[in-house]
């Protein structure tokens, strides 16, 4: 494999719908490997949704052996309850790339949004329609939370650039000492 090839997982972490990206780095070829959804709808109860959370990353993991991980960070909204969740499930994430030892990347929804198209304040559909002609992709899917993992794994792409990164952690030291 040569050094400029990569795979990096992005994830839009969520309880009820969980958006997944992988795509493959090449020189400057990037190129959508697959994306979709964890429907969480039917689960019954918050920790078996963490269980299937951390069960299907880690399956995408060992299916795609991606090198890297990206994940949307929570955004402080006004629900309290819905940040715990949601916090909850990009741990578990985090938990499962770390499990497979792999690096993690976090970026802020509007980093995500402000580099895919240039504008921090960017709606989902703006977010995916930009990211259909930087794929060359065909259609879209019918969630765009898949767009939006999407969107995580090529902003960490676009940011891997020497001297700027997310916050990255190689382990669960280094993820402990600094939350």
């Amino acid at each position: 494999m040569e050094k400029s090839e990569k795979i990096i997982l992005g994830i839009d972490p969520g309880t009820t719908m969980m958006g997944f990206g992988l795509v493959a780095i090449k020189g400057k070829n990037m190129k959508l490997i697959n994306w979709g959804i964890i429907n969480l709808t039917k689960v019954q109860g918050h920790d078996q949704k963490l269980k299937k959370i951390f069960e299907k990353v880690l399956e995408l993991i060992d299916t795609h052996q991606p090198h890297e991980v990206a994940l949307e960070a929570p955004f402080f909204g006004k629900n309290v309850q819905s940040m715990l969740k949601l916090g909850r499930a990009q741990g578990v994430a985090m938990a499962a790339s770390l499990y497979r030892d792999l690096p993690i990347f976090e970026y802020s929804p509007r980093k995500i949004k402000q580099s895919i198209t240039g504008s921090g304040n960017a709606s989902k559909e703006q977010v995916a329609a930009m990211i259909q002609t930087l794929l060359k992709i065909d259609s879209l899917p019918k969630h765009l939370d898949a767009t939006d993992g999407v969107a995580a794994a090529l902003c960490h792409h676009f940011q891997n650039k020497p001297g700027v990164s997310g916050k990255s952690y190689t382990g669960w030291k280094a993820f402990l000492s600094d939350n």
